[in-house]
């Protein structure tokens, strides 16, 4: 099994199979319109036109599991990642990464990179300690703009946190492309 087995659900409610990106690196972010980290969309950007031509690809998935912060239809969505940071990379539809609801892709995520999210996530933790704490310790999502590092052959390489920033990974990414 791999990422390229699933398919996404377009804004629109249409489906998108992840296989079309098979040959590509990618970098799958569950991301929110008002949360202290959507700025982090800026560094998206800038990180997916550096890296789109070598074979990088950012996906992005709408989340309304963390304080609400995605309330929004698709539409406003779409129109905030536009108007605000000029998302070009592709933003699917609303969906969960956690609980009984949670999207297929993403449980398949989880598993197989569950993360390593602990005290060095500095106030991040201590949010999620206070308002999540049997989050801890799984391999839940634990916040929005936690982001997967998918291979070519569509294997996951490695889970960052919320609090790892595109420029931070960016470097890492030379070696894959």
């Amino acid at each position: 099994m791999s990422a390229h087995d699933f398919d996404a659900t377009t804004p629109d409610g249409g489906s998108q199979p992840l296989k079309d990106y098979a040959g590509q690196v990618l970098l799958v972010v569950n991301v929110a319109s008002k949360c202290g980290l959507t700025p982090q969309y800026e560094g998206l950007e800038q990180l997916y036109r550096d890296k789109k031509d070598s074979g990088f690809h950012i996906l992005g998935f709408p989340c309304n599991q963390f304080g609400g912060q995605e309330p929004g239809t698709a539409e406003e969505i779409a129109d905030f990642c536009d108007t605000n940071f000029n998302v070009t990379f592709p933003i699917f539809g609303k969906i969960d990464v956690n609980g009984d609801n949670a999207d297929p892709l993403y449980t398949y995520l989880r598993s197989e990179a569950p993360g390593d999210f602990g005290p060095d996530a500095g106030f991040l933790y201590d949010h999620v300690k206070k308002t999540s704490p049997d989050a801890i310790g799984t391999d839940d999502v634990k916040w929005n703009f936690t982001k997967f590092l998918v291979g070519r052959d569509g294997a996951v390489i490695k889970r960052y946190e919320p609090t790892v920033t595109p420029e931070e990974i960016s470097a890492e990414l030379d070696s894959l492309l």
